[in-house]
């Protein structure tokens, strides 16, 4: 008998019943339909029984894509770095990288949206960070804890997926707290480009969520579709030279730091033409 991973019905009534009852059927169709939850229920009774790098594997032979790592030789072979990368999808992006790291480096950990431990079939890969609060103290030992281990620490510093910009897709503003630890820990930062992009349709509904003044991210709620139009795709990583702690110098703040990585990701962009 199969089993039902993702319940749209189950997942509303949980968090606001009174919004289920509201709700007319057609607008729970199209929640249902935008989020593909027959499809994700069909790949999860597949692969749900997989963990770590196993299921993502097999969510990168579901989704048909082509993974393109160029610069593999850059990824060190021993030691804790950090893989600072742009996020131009918002799902894939992420699945991507794990599985090109992950075939160099298995002990990959990846800083994520803590609600997004909600996926456990990606343990013991993800580390959740808070996005909308403070992290308790146990979450931030654990964050350090990674950090000072021999990780390859995986990230998203901007923490939003990209928007389209005067400079075309690009991420936001990126945190400065992954060039605290790569300082504190002594870790090599590994910057990584990914090429891609969502659909004109995400792109016009942030800019016009924008303009109205709605401040909830509403676009994100199209997510799941936007990764399943990306189905059969090529996805294109290109790897930069590592940037050393010592580097990290008192000449710029970590924010300005940040920025400068930023800057060397998407120089690769150049190079991924």
């Amino acid at each position: 008998m199969s089993k039902k991973y993702i319940d749209i019905e189950k997942a509303i009534a949980s968090k606001n019943p009174k919004l289920l009852k509201w709700l007319p059927g057609f607008a729970i169709s199209y929640i249902k339909k935008v989020t593909h939850e027959t499809w994700i229920n069909e790949v999860m009774n597949k692969i749900g029984h997989l963990k770590g790098l196993e299921f993502v594997n097999a969510v990168i032979e579901e989704f048909g894509m082509e993974v393109e790592l160029i610069g593999e030789e850059k990824i060190p072979l021993s030691g804790g770095f950090i893989v600072a990368s742009n996020h131009p999808l918002g799902g894939l992006d992420g699945i991507a990288l794990m599985y090109a790291i992950g075939r160099i480096r298995p002990d990959i950990r990846f800083l994520v949206n803590d609600l997004l431990m909600a996926f456990e079939n990606f343990q013991p890969i993800f580390v959740p960070v808070n996005k909308h609060g403070k992290n308790s103290f146990k979450a931030l030992d654990t964050i350090d804890e990674v950090f000072a281990k021999d990780f390859a620490v995986l990230l998203f510093p901007a923490g939003l997926v990209s928007r389209k910009s005067e400079n075309g897709i690009q991420d936001l503003v990126w945190k400065k707290s992954f060039i605290t630890k790569a300082k504190k820990y002594g870790k090599e930062i590994l910057p990584c480009f990914i090429k891609g992009r969502n659909s004109k349709f995400f792109y016009n509904l942030a800019s016009w969520r924008k303009k109205i003044g709605v401040k909830a991210n509403i676009e994100m709620f199209y997510l799941a579709d936007e990764m399943y139009k990306q189905k059969g795709q090529k996805v294109r990583i290109r790897l930069g030279d590592c940037i050393r702690p010592e580097q990290l110098d008192s000449s710029k703040s970590d924010l300005q730091w940040a920025a400068f990585v930023k800057k060397k990701v998407y120089e690769l962009e150049m190079e991924n033409e």
